[in-house]
């Protein structure tokens, strides 16, 4: 019987299993779809993402994580069920210690709903840790030091921004706006200039080839096509990355305004210890374009984004009980 530790990244766009020795085992989008004639599942991950928005009427593709926290609890309990199994396969493991990480703003009734899934998914102990905690030990950051270190973690459902010193987070912000809002804005704004209704799997391909927080030296174009809403008819339209910026515009200031309130209320100590180190950006909201020029404008501090920000919080919290036990080296 082996013993197995595995960290969770429970994210609203995908979720990534972390096991101890191994790495990121698994990354798949969170992703059901199923029969709801006879409520039986039909794929979990990229199978289930493939067929979003192009499902007969019986069989529905759902995100069971919605911003970061559970919205439909049975369907995430087979999800997390069917990932643990697939990333550690069936050999005859002891029941693994898994740890999972939530939002920094999450309540006490959210973060037990992710406790019980994970447990009856099969854990044998479940640990919960914060987002941006996971964040800055998969980024290489030492916790433990007496230093203040900010961490925006933006993920598909929540931007979580924290300082963090003595392994503990001073002061923090969770906000609901992150890559999913940024599909939706793209959304909003190809229906509003141009009568054309796009997927969200358009918009997610729109943001990550052409978009941008920032003005670029050179303009980007990609054609996109969609429903025409007067005529009802299929129609291709071009859209620049400027059209994007200004898409994105009012959901990158919500970020940028809640780094700046939490700046505000972080102690002068620590404060002046941030405009030394900078700002670490991780997750996977953080590859937009120009993010990183924008915030540095704005709040006047360097800003930089981890290696690998994709995983830093898979790997964090995979990491998480060897920081714990005093295990890491960093």
């Amino acid at each position: 019987m082996l013993d197995t530790d595995i960290g969770i990244d429970l994210g609203t766009a995908s979720v990534l299993v972390y096991i101890r020795g191994k790495g990121v085992v698994l990354k798949e989008p969170s992703v059901v779809a199923f029969d709801r004639d006879n409520d039986r599942i039909k794929a979990i991950g990229e199978e289930a993402r493939q067929m979003i928005g192009r499902t007969p009427g019986n069989i529905v593709a759902v995100r069971p994580m919605r911003q970061g926290v559970i919205s439909d609890y049975k369907v995430t309990e087979r999800m997390v069920k069917y990932f643990i199994q697939k990333a550690v396969g069936r050999r005859t493991y002891k029941k693994p210690r898994i740890s999972v990480c939530v939002p920094s703003g999450a309540t006490d009734v959210e973060i037990n709903a992710v406790k019980d899934a994970t447990l009856e998914a099969g854990a044998r102990e479940v640990h919960i840790i914060e987002e941006p905690i996971a964040a800055a030990i998969g980024a290489g950051i030492d916790i433990s030091k007496p230093c203040g270190n900010m961490i925006v973690d933006i993920g598909g459902g929540t931007t979580d921004i924290a300082v963090i010193s003595l392994g503990g987070t001073v002061d923090s912000a969770s906000i609901k706006v992150a890559g999913d809002d940024f599909d939706e804005a793209i959304i909003r704004y190809v229906k509003k200039k141009h009568n054309l209704l796009i997927g969200e799997r358009t918009a997610e391909d729109v943001k990550i080839q052409i978009g941008t927080a920032y003005e670029l030296p050179e303009l980007l174009k990609m054609e996109v096509r969609g429903r025409n809403m007067v005529t009802g008819l299929p129609k291709t339209v071009e859209i620049t990355s400027e059209d994007v910026r200004e898409a994105l515009e009012e959901t990158t200031n919500q970020i940028v305004e809640a780094i700046h309130g939490v700046l505000e209320s972080t102690p002068p100590e620590l404060a002046a210890d941030i405009a030394d180190r900078g700002i670490v950006m991780t997750g996977g909201g953080c590859l937009l374009r120009g993010l990183e020029k924008l915030i540095e404008s704005r709040i006047g501090i360097n800003t930089m984004t981890a290696e690998n920000p994709m995983i830093c919080v898979a790997v964090g919290t995979g990491q998480y009980l060897d920081y714990l036990n005093g295990k890491l080296k960093f």
